[in-house]
Formats: C-alpha cells, sequence, structure tokens
C-alpha cells in the first residue's frame, strides 16, 4: 500500500516497476536534474491514473494482441471474454464522431478481451464513441487474431454474425433450447465483462477532461499496471 495523503490500493512492487521505468527513460534523455526523484515521479503518475489528482504523462509498453493470445492458449483458458467499454469524455453535443448512440453520451470506444475470471489481458486503442463494437475489433484485427490462436472467445449479441465469436442467439419467440444457451451464455461471460469495471475503478476512466484521444495511452498504462501487480503478487 502506497500513501500520498490518502492509501492507493497498489503493491510495493507496482510502484518500484514504475519507478524502474522513469529512471531508464530519464538515463535514455541524459537528463541533469529533477526536483524529483524517481519513485515520487511514479508516485504521482500513479495518483493520477487511480484518482485522477494531478497531471502527468505514462508512457508504457502494453501487451501486444498476438503476444496475450497466444499466452491465453498456452495457459490453457477454456475461453475468453471480448466486451466493449464506453470511456466518457467532456464534450458538447455538437461533437457527433464522439457520440454513442447505445450509450446517449460522448466517449471513446475500447475494446477489452479478459478472462473467464475477469482479469484483463487487452485493451485496444481508443476509437470515436460512435464506433460500433463489431467495427471496433475489426479495426483492430482483433478476429484475425483470435482465428489464427484458435481460441474460443465470448460476446454478447453486438458482436453477432462473425464466426470468430460465440454470441447469444437473437431474436424473439426463441425454442426453450435457445434460452437455455443463452443463459448458459451470460453465465459465462458474466465475470469476464466486469473486467470493465477494473479499468474504471480508476477515476480518471471515469469520465476524460483531457484530449480524448489519450483514453488509449491512460487504459494501456493502467492495464500494465494491474498486470505487473498481479505478477507480483
Amino acid at each position: 500500500m502506497q500513501f500520498y495523503r490518502a492509501a492507493l490500493p497498489l503493491s510495493r512492487s507496482t510502484l518500484d516497476y514504475l519507478a524502474s521505468m522513469v529512471r531508464r527513460h530519464r538515463a535514455k534523455i541524459s537528463t541533469r536534474w529533477r526536483r524529483l526523484h524517481p519513485g515520487r515521479q511514479a508516485l504521482l503518475v500513479l495518483i493520477y491514473l487511480h484518482k485522477g489528482e494531478t497531471y502527468a504523462e505514462m508512457a508504457a509498453r502494453a501487451p501486444k494482441l498476438r503476444a496475450v493470445l497466444r499466452k491465453a492458449a498456452a495457459d490453457g483458458h477454456p475461453y475468453l471474454v471480448v466486451d466493449g467499454t464506453l470511456i466518457l469524455i467532456d464534450r458538447v453535443k455538437a461533437d457527433r464522431p464522439f457520440y454513442s448512440g447505445k450509450h446517449k453520451r460522448h466517449g471513446m470506444n475500447l475494446q477489452v478481451i479478459a478472462t473467464p475470471e475477469g482479469d484483463i489481458v487487452w485493451v485496444s486503442g481508443a476509437l470515436p464513441g460512435s464506433t460500433h463494437d463489431l467495427a471496433a475489433v475489426r479495426i483492430w484485427s482483433v478476429l484475425r487474431e483470435l482465428e489464427a490462436a484458435g481460441l474460443v472467445v465470448l460476446a454478447d449479441k453486438g458482436y453477432h454474425g462473425v464466426k470468430e465469436l460465440v454470441t447469444p442467439y437473437k431474436g424473439k419467440g426463441k425454442p426453450p433450447s435457445q434460452k437455455d444457451a443463452n443463459r448458459a451464455h451470460a453465465r459465462l461471460r458474466g465475470p469476464g465483462e466486469r473486467a470493465n469495471a477494473q479499468l474504471k475503478s480508476w477515476r480518471v476512466l471515469r469520465k476524460l477532461r483531457c484530449c480524448p484521444w489519450k483514453a488509449e495511452l491512460l487504459a494501456k498504462a493502467i492495464h500494465l499496471l494491474q498486470v505487473r501487480g498481479l505478477q507480483a503478487t
């Protein structure tokens, strides 16, 4: 647990990992002086990402899609879950590309792939909120990589119509067998879909008040920190 006027629910190893990144970056750019040492800089970044109290930009190397899918297959996960989430932004109604008709809000579309237990394995880049989830997974080549990895991936009805994803049956008046299948599908998909709540537990992603395109940087940085925290426990 790290402290800076308030507790942060993060391990010491998470802070140490980020501080080492700051230290390497300082060496790379040959900086000679900073008021704060790398550990304090890292702490301020964590405070900003988790609490939204200060502003600092974190450059992070997030896991690549192909690599995480191969690892998921090697780890023997029976299936994965893909789900889209909308990161709200501070924009006016005139900004149509950012407006999500599904959510009736302005935001940025992120695609999240998670394990059956709800652990995030990959976060996509950001697209304007008007982008449909199915279009987003195509833009980020998710379908092609899933097919190559040979993984079973569950998704909601918004992704209906592609062979690479297992989606619920659509339509009214479904026979009992299809209703039962949809209920089983929802039970399996539910924990994975809650992975999006992990991202939004960091207050900075509940509503962006900076450039909307920074949603990608922030989400990937938060994911990286969560991965390092899990590896250290």
